[in-house]
């Protein structure tokens, strides 16, 4: 956001877009609209530049930028706040060297959603749909293949109740487990580690349930496409823990990854609702901007528990 543009700021400018570390998406932006693609996710940084700055820079030697970042992403902040001064600095000395005495530009930095740099706020939603992929997943994969392997899935086929029926009841218990870790990461996220929780407390929940719904669908068509408990363990804590590792954005950024890998995370449930839960709890979203992961999330649990119910067989081999 350039309020000065003066001859300073557009070789500062310039210097910004040089450099490989940014790509500068607009130029002239109000508050508001910076506001606005900070909350949408759209952007990770705007340096808004005084009407005074050139002025400053001469008279007093001493020119101040405002820096802002989304502190929703601690280390990714840190990260751009680093290259942002080490530019500014070249600037400096670039400066310096032509014109003595020295000049000094200060960035004044603050950190949206986060202003003390509380890394803990990034951590517990990636924990949270870590624990849960794992209890739901893990846990669930089992519960129909478990029955194959002791002789019981015959009473089960002869009993009034439909195939959905079977697969609800296997899922039940993990469910309501999974709520009770979810109140407890909570409480001790808000109490203890001293999350904000600045959302809708009753949208959260519902895209948690959302969440836990799409892992027990997931869970239900591993047990239902297996014929042993190792294989459905296997697939569900490789096939779903190392992408909720990696793939969900808690851990490693998914803008720093290659493109394919960016297409990737689209299909893993848990970088929905990390991406979900982060607008909601810290940003303090509403669900206009939290659409996309909703229709994610329901879209992945209809296919899930579709194949699920298709895959049930009614019939001993």
């Amino acid at each position: 956001m350039d309020n000065a543009k003066d001859e300073h700021s557009e070789k500062l400018i310039n210097k910004f877009k040089a450099s490989t570390y940014f790509s500068i998406s607009e130029k002239q932006i109000s508050y508001v609209r910076i506001e606005q693609e900070f909350k949408k996710g759209n952007i990770k940084a705007a340096i808004i530049f005084p009407a005074q700055f050139s002025s400053d820079l001469t008279t007093s030697k001493k020119a101040q930028i405002q820096v802002l970042t989304d502190g929703t992403e601690p280390n990714v902040a840190k990260m751009l706040l680093q290259y942002i001064t080490s530019i500014t600095q070249d600037y400096q000395q670039v400066l310096n060297s032509a014109i003595p005495p020295a000049m000094v530009i200060i960035p004044e930095i603050s950190m949206l959603y986060n202003e003390e740099g509380n890394g803990s706020i990034n951590f517990v939603p990636g924990v949270m749909a870590l624990i849960l992929m794992i209890v739901c997943t893990a846990l669930t994969s089992v519960a129909v293949v478990r029955e194959k392997e002791l002789g019981t899935m015959e009473a089960l086929l002869v009993s009034p109740f439909k195939p959905i029926m079977v697969l609800v009841a296997k899922a039940v218990p993990y469910l309501v487990l999974s709520l009770i870790n979810l109140n407890f990461i909570l409480i001790l996220a808000v109490f203890v580690m001293n999350v904000p929780m600045q959302g809708n407390i009753f949208l959260f929940f519902f895209l948690s349930m959302l969440f836990i719904s799409t892992s027990l669908s997931m869970g239900l068509l591993i047990s239902n496409a297996t014929d042993s408990q190792q294989v459905a363990l296997l697939l569900s804590m490789v096939g779903m823990l190392l992408p909720t590792l990696i793939f969900s954005g808690f851990i490693f950024p998914l803008e720093n990854m290659p493109m394919f890998f960016q297409w990737f995370a689209y299909i893993v449930p848990a970088r929905w609702y990390y991406t979900g839960v982060k607008s909601i709890m810290l940003k303090g979203l509403d669900i206009s901007y939290i659409w996309k992961e909703i229709t994610a999330l329901s879209v992945m649990t209809i296919i899930f528990l579709s194949i699920a119910i298709k895959k049930f067989k009614i019939r001993l081999s």
